[in-house]
């Protein structure tokens, strides 16, 4: 199985790499077993474990995770300390994992370990195709949307949506159980919502959102505002309070110039709850092949933040926004591609 999850400078010993040993059994125990008395064989955290073990080994059903468990079966009684006559079937695993409630409280301690220790300041929040799961009956797949803490690399929280088309009225939710006091949150545009930004601002924390045409007044508002002026013969331009800051990045054949420009001018006419800035983002990317420019990309993105001139300059506010991308390649990615979800 590929793997990609182990800490820069981290090392690997023959056993292997050991993390919190002990504190994922004992969170599972504290799980609802919602099956009945009768028949039940093995122990619903002796289930989960073979479950969490196999799946890190790339077992990616209940039939090989019910494979993994007879081959590996000894280390199993020694590691979870159990003698049970056979080891679980298929049929037992598939019971299980049924369970909406096992998910339900699984999320929620995974959350609470993740927001233990140390923390960083930005967290993305983004829906995601779960990719593994049966789809639903109209042929779309499962959502989760999930707030990831980009800088610490882990997941704070995540909730069920369904449709994609739900994560405007969960998003709150999931802030909520992600305790994002004195953190700054971004997004895609669909969370470019009231609801959710007095929800973000009710917790004590910060956003950075990109402004489409899903919010029609605001972002005809901020074009308009840094649209090129052409006064005519006689007359100045208008003053303006724009701070720019422009950044270029060269790598892996490609040349990548940011440029972003700031404004409070709006600050007093746009009702939107917080609002401290917004911002114009154009980015500029070239590709190049053996010394020669084959393609170009010119792409415009119009934003929001509550955070003030105060707490951030346009530098940093550049970096929180190419920080949302974190999430992708830390999260999105190691599920579809490392764990195979």
């Amino acid at each position: 199985m590929e793997y990609s999850t182990i800490g820069r400078g981290q090392e690997i010993s023959a056993e292997g790499v050991v993390y919190d040993k002990g504190s994922i059994y004992g969170r599972l125990q504290t799980l609802t077993d919602l099956r009945q008395a009768r028949g039940k064989r093995y122990r619903l955290t002796t289930i989960l474990m073979i479950v969490l073990l196999a799946k890190l080994s790339g077992a990616d059903s209940p039939t090989a995770m019910a494979e993994w468990g007879v081959h590996h079966q000894d280390e199993i009684k020694v590691l979870l300390r159990i003698n049970p006559k056979r080891m679980p079937e298929r049929s037992t695993y598939r019971r299980v994992l049924a369970y909406k409630v096992y998910e339900t409280e699984i999320e929620r301690l995974v959350g609470e370990y993740n927001q233990r220790g140390k923390r960083g300041e930005i967290c993305a929040l983004d829906g995601k195709a779960l990719l593994g799961m049966l789809k639903r009956e109209d042929g779309t797949p499962e959502y989760a949307l999930s707030v990831y803490d980009v800088q610490a690399g882990k997941t704070m929280a995540q909730v069920e949506v369904g449709s994609k088309e739900n994560e405007i009225t969960k998003a709150p939710k999931a802030i909520k159980l992600a305790k994002i006091a004195g953190k700054v949150i971004t997004g895609d545009a669909l969370h470019t919502q009231k609801r959710l930004v007095r929800t973000i601002l009710d917790e004590n924390g910060e956003y950075v959102f990109p402004v489409k045409e899903n919010q029609p007044n605001l972002y005809k508002n901020i074009q308009s505002l840094f649209a090129p002026e052409y006064p005519k013969p006689g007359f100045g331009k208008i003053p303006t309070d724009f701070l720019t800051v422009q950044t270029v990045n060269k790598g892996h054949g490609r040349i990548e110039k940011r440029t972003l420009t700031t404004s409070e001018m709006l600050n007093a006419y746009a009702a939107w709850p917080g609002l401290a800035q917004v911002y114009r983002l154009e980015r500029d990317f070239q590709w190049w092949r053996q010394g020669r420019c084959y393609k170009t990309s010119h792409e415009v993105e119009f934003g929001i933040t509550s955070l003030s001139r105060k707490k951030t300059t346009p530098r940093k506010l550049l970096e929180v926004r190419r920080a949302h991308w974190g999430i992708e390649t830390g999260s999105h990615y190691r599920r579809d591609v490392t764990l195979r979800e």
